[in-house]
């Protein structure tokens, strides 16, 4: 029998197998994204049941199979159990998870994706932030993740960090005044929002929940993020629709 790995990271999605069994996807630190079963788990009095449920974010013991993984154990950090008391919270968690599941693979380091998810339900749960922020927050940053992302730093023609006031939606960056030359596949770009693009795509990590953003700014953020987020992501999220 192999070694029992202790492996940090989040339930993303779990179902249930059989009579008694379930069958969970994690995200961890160690190994990415790998799919486990966890033996009993259904039944009433077993020790890691609760450990089984999206959103079970702590350390778990596993023996490491020829397919998945089956989980023996389980210490559980934090459970995220205030977002279920608000309906609103808990579809946008599970859109987090789902986004999450797509986009993360097998071994290979998904610590960045981890913390972020960490941070993202955090914030969520606490009811500091507006809901519809965090989300958009989360996106970008998720593209930066996946290191796919709108060019915001630098004009994608000439290379210039100066006088940027327009985004071309072709080429996926910020154009510089010189380099504009044709509107139509453009759009406009407030200072105001190029920062906070930057600073999402940028900032360390316990930073992305710092700030608050006026309406107008806002409204600005939200649009353009629907907008990129449309044209480049070919895959329809089931937990969107609840949005």
């Amino acid at each position: 029998m192999s070694d029992v790995l202790s492996l940090n990271g989040i339930v993303i999605s779990s179902m249930p197998m059989g009579e008694n069994d379930r069958r969970i996807v994690l995200l961890t630190k160690e190994r990415g994204k790998i799919s486990a079963f966890a033996r009993g788990a259904r039944k009433s009095k077993s020790p890691i049941s609760a450990a089984t449920n999206p959103f079970a974010f702590g350390t778990f013991q596993a023996f490491e199979g020829r397919n998945s993984y089956t989980v023996v154990n389980a210490e559980v950090k934090r459970y995220f159990d205030g977002l279920s008391k608000d309906y609103d919270a808990i579809c946008l968690a599970s859109y987090f998870l789902e986004i999450a599941e797509y986009f993360s693979g097998e071994n290979i380091d998904e610590s960045e994706r981890l913390n972020l998810i960490y941070l993202s339900l955090a914030a969520l749960e606490s009811k500091t932030f507006d809901s519809k922020l965090i989300r958009r927050i989360y996106e970008l940053r998720t593209l930066k993740i996946n290191g796919e992302y709108p060019n915001v730093f630098s004009c994608i023609k000439c290379g210039k960090t100066e006088n940027m006031h327009r985004y071309d939606t072709r080429a996926m960056g910020m154009v510089c005044d010189s380099c504009q030359d044709d509107k139509n596949s453009s759009i406009s770009i407030s200072q105001d929002l190029l920062y906070v693009l930057q600073f999402v795509l940028s900032c360390d990590m316990k930073k992305l929940f710092s700030f608050k953003l006026k309406e107008d700014l806002f409204n600005e953020f939200d649009n353009f993020m629907r907008m990129y987020w449309n044209r480049n992501i070919d895959h329809a999220f089931k937990s969107e629709r609840f949005l």
